[in-house]
C-alpha cells in the first residue's frame, strides 16, 4: 500500500530514489477569492509530491475550486460501488459567512482531509480521475469535466413530458409502499442489520456530541467577549480613581482583556480541532450509511431531476448493497417464471422453445452476474467498515486529546492570570480596612 503524508510533512529520501518507499503526499493550501458578486469563488493550490512513476514528476501544483472536488467525488462514487467515498464539506448558504476567514480556513482543512483520505485509500488512490485531478492544468480539467457532462445519458436527455411521467411513476411507487400496497424487497441478514444499527446509532451520537461541541465554542466566545467588555469598563473605572485602587482596577481590566484573548484563541482551537472533526465524521457517516429508505433508484432519479435536495450528499450515496440485493431477488423471481414458461413450451412442443431457452440462459447469466456484484459489494462494505472504524478511533482519539489539552491549557492560563492579581487586590483591601 502507498503511504500518504499530510500537509507539512516531508520525506528524508529523494523522491525518485529507487529505494524510496512509495508515497503520495497531497496538500490543499493558499485559498484565494476570485471574481465578484454571485460569480465569486475560492480557488486553492493543490500540491502533490510523489515518487510514483505513473505521475508526471516529483511535484505538481494545480489550481482547483470547490466544484472540481465535487466532480472528483461524483466520479469516484459512480465507479467504486461498495466503497465509502469520503464526504465533502457542505456549501455555506449564507453569503456573509461564505467568504469569512474562518469559513474559508475550515473549508480548506476539510478539502485537505477529503483529498488525503482518497489518496491514502488502497483502491481510490489508483483512480485515473484522481490522477487527472492532481495533475491536469485548469484548461484540461475544465475540458474533462465538460466532456463527462456531455456523455451523461438518461433523464437529462429526456423531454419535459418524459420527466413528468418519471416523476408521476415514482410518486405512485412511493405511495404504494407507504400505503402497504407494495412491500419493498429488503435484505434480512443479522450481520447487516447489526451494521445498519451501528451506523444509525453512531450518527445520532456523533451529531449530539457535535451539537454540544458547538455550544462549548459559543460559550468560550461569549465569555471572552464579556470579559473584554468588563475589562474595558474596569479600566475606565480605574482611571477615575487615584492611588493604589485605580492602579489595581487598571490591572484587573488588563488581566480581564488578556483572559478574553485566551478564551477567543481557545474557542478557535476548539472549533478547528474538536467541533470540525466531529462534524466531519457526522458527514462521513451520513455519506456511508446503508440507507433503509424505500425505492433507492427512484429517489436517486428525483435527486438528479432536482426534485429532492441533496446538498449534503446523503441521498446521493444510495445503498448500492440494497439495490444489488433487490436486483438479485427480482432476477431470481423472473428466472422461476421463465422456467415455468419453458417447461410449458417443452410439454406442448412449441416452436418457441429455442427462443425461450436462449432467453432463459441470458437471464440466468445476468442473474449470476448480479449475484457476483452483490457479493462483491458485501465484501467491500465489510472491509470498508473495518477500515472506517480503525480510522475513526485514531481521529476521534486525537480530537478528544486536543480538546483535553486545550481545556487544561486554558484553565491553567486563567488560574495563573487571576492568581497573579490576588496579592495586589489584597493589599488594596487591607489598606482600605486600615
Amino acid at each position: 500500500m502507498i503511504s500518504t503524508q499530510r500537509s507539512g510533512s516531508g520525506s528524508s529520501q529523494s523522491p525518485r530514489s529507487p529505494s524510496a518507499q512509495p508515497f503520495l503526499s497531497v496538500s490543499v493550501t493558499d485559498p484565494v477569492k476570485l471574481g465578484n458578486g454571485v460569480q465569486s469563488y475560492i480557488s486553492y493550490r493543490v500540491i502533490t509530491k510523489t515518487n510514483l512513476p505513473e505521475y508526471q514528476g516529483p511535484e505538481k501544483i494545480v489550481i482547483r475550486r470547490y466544484n472540481d472536488f465535487v466532480w472528483l467525488r461524483d466520479r469516484l462514487f459512480e465507479k467504486y460501488k461498495g466503497i465509502f467515498i469520503p464526504p465533502l464539506p457542505e456549501k455555506s448558504a449564507v453569503e456573509k459567512f461564505r467568504f469569512s476567514a474562518e469559513f474559508i480556513e475550515m473549508r480548506r482543512r476539510a478539502l485537505d482531509i477529503f483529498i488525503n483520505r482518497i489518496a491514502s485509500h488502497y483502491e481510490l488512490q489508483q483512480s485515473e480521475d484522481l490522477k487527472t485531478f492532481l495533475q491536469a492544468d485548469e484548461e484540461r480539467m475544465q475540458l474533462t469535466m465538460e466532456r463527462a457532462r456531455s456523455l451523461e445519458i438518461g433523464i437529462f436527455k429526456k423531454k419535459p413530458s418524459d420527466l413528468m411521467q418519471i416523476f408521476k411513476d415514482v410518486q405512485s411507487k412511493v405511495s404504494d409502499v407507504v400505503l402497504g400496497k407494495e412491500k419493498p424487497v429488503e435484505e434480512s441478514n443479522p450481520e447487516y442489520e447489526k451494521l445498519k444499527h451501528y451506523i444509525f446509532e453512531l450518527e445520532n451520537h456523533l451529531t449530539e456530541a457535535q451539537k454540544h461541541a458547538y455550544r462549548l465554542v459559543k460559550r468560550h466566545r461569549e465569555l471572552g467577549q464579556s470579559l473584554s467588555d468588563f475589562g474595558k469598563a474596569v479600566k475606565i473605572l480605574g482611571a477615575c480613581e487615584g492611588n493604589g485602587l485605580g492602579k489595581a482596577f487598571s490591572e484587573l481590566g488588563t488581566k480581564s482583556e488578556m483572559i478574553s484573548i485566551k478564551l477567543q484563541k481557545e474557542a478557535h482551537h476548539l472549533l478547528m480541532n474538536f467541533e470540525e472533526p466531529l462534524k466531519d465524521y457526522v458527514r462521513a457517516v451520513q455519506s456511508i450509511k446503508p440507507h433503509c429508505c424505500i425505492l433507492e433508484n427512484e429517489i436517486e432519479t428525483l435527486v438528479k431531476m432536482g426534485s429532492i435536495d441533496d446538498t449534503d450528499g446523503t441521498l446521493a450515496t444510495i445503498a448500492e448493497r440494497a439495490n444489488a440485493f433487490r436486483l438479485q431477488c427480482e432476477l431470481a423471481e423472473t428466472i422461476k417464471l421463465k422456467e415455468i414458461n419453458l417447461d410449458k413450451l417443452m410439454l406442448t412442443r412449441s416452436d418457441r422453445v429455442g427462443e425461450a431457452e436462449i432467453e432463459y440462459k441470458e437471464l440466468k447469466a445476468e442473474s449470476e452476474e448480479a449475484t457476483k456484484r452483490f457479493e462483491t459489494i458485501v465484501k467491500l462494505m465489510n472491509e470498508e467498515i473495518v477500515r472506517f472504524q480503525e480510522q475513526k478511533t485514531l481521529d476521534m482519539g486525537l480530537a478528544f486529546h486536543e480538546f483535553a489539552k486545550g481545556q487544561a491549557r486554558l484553565a491553567n492560563g486563567i488560574a495563573d492570570a487571576w492568581r497573579s492579581l490576588i496579592p495586589k487586590l489584597e493589599s488594596c483591601s487591607s489598606v482600605s480596612s486600615a
